[in-house]
């Protein structure tokens, strides 16, 4: 991969919007600016505004840490973002997703197994990403499985994460030192 487009901004670099986004960030998540929000401290309100998204997709969702990771891991292996995959792969295994299912999603299977509501969230991102939508049946099931609050944050789990994937991409982050990627990009 080529050299980090939009790496972390020096403190005495940082603009005065950038300087408060950035206290503001760290207040709120615990740790300094990082990741693609070093990327997206460019536009300081957008990465406020995206934290703030995030925080709610996160920690407040309807749906639990084991599906919405889920949703989170496959946006990351449809983008083929390995900063993303780093972040939230062990994520979703401490929130109960089985391992054999992430490895399948990392090699781009199909993973066997799954649970009924894990089926139902994988379909419902596979479809969303590849076809721009979901049909009426994998609609129907999340809307039973979830209801209408859990598909619109399924979507938006699916929607928030590929524009950190994007995010990503474009600033081509690297990973943190000593990480070694857990997806290969797809042949092309």
């Amino acid at each position: 991969m080529s050299r980090e487009r939009m790496p972390a901004i020096p403190a005495d670099k940082m603009t005065d919007e950038q300087k408060a986004a950035a206290q503001t960030f760290a207040e709120g998540r615990g740790y300094a600016v990082r990741g693609p929000f070093a990327a997206l401290l460019r536009s300081p309100e957008v990465m406020l505004r995206a934290k703030a998204m995030g925080d709610y997709l996160r920690f407040k969702s309807v749906l639990p840490p084991r599906l919405s990771e889920l949703a989170i891991i496959v946006t990351a292996r449809q983008w083929a973002q390995s900063y993303e995959w780093h972040a939230h792969r062990p994520l979703a295994e401490k929130g109960g997703l089985r391992a054999e299912i992430a490895d399948a999603i990392a090699d781009g299977r199909r993973p066997k197994n799954m649970s009924i509501d894990e089926e139902a969230v994988y379909d419902f991102a596979t479809e969303l990403h590849q076809n721009r939508s979901v049909s009426d049946a994998t609609y129907a099931r999340a809307l039973a499985l979830f209801g209408e609050q859990g598909v619109i944050d399924l979507t938006a789990l699916n929607g928030y994460y590929t524009l950190i994937a994007m995010v990503l991409n474009v600033a081509r982050t690297a990973l943190p030192d000593g990480a070694k990627p857990g997806l290969e990009p797809f042949p092309r």
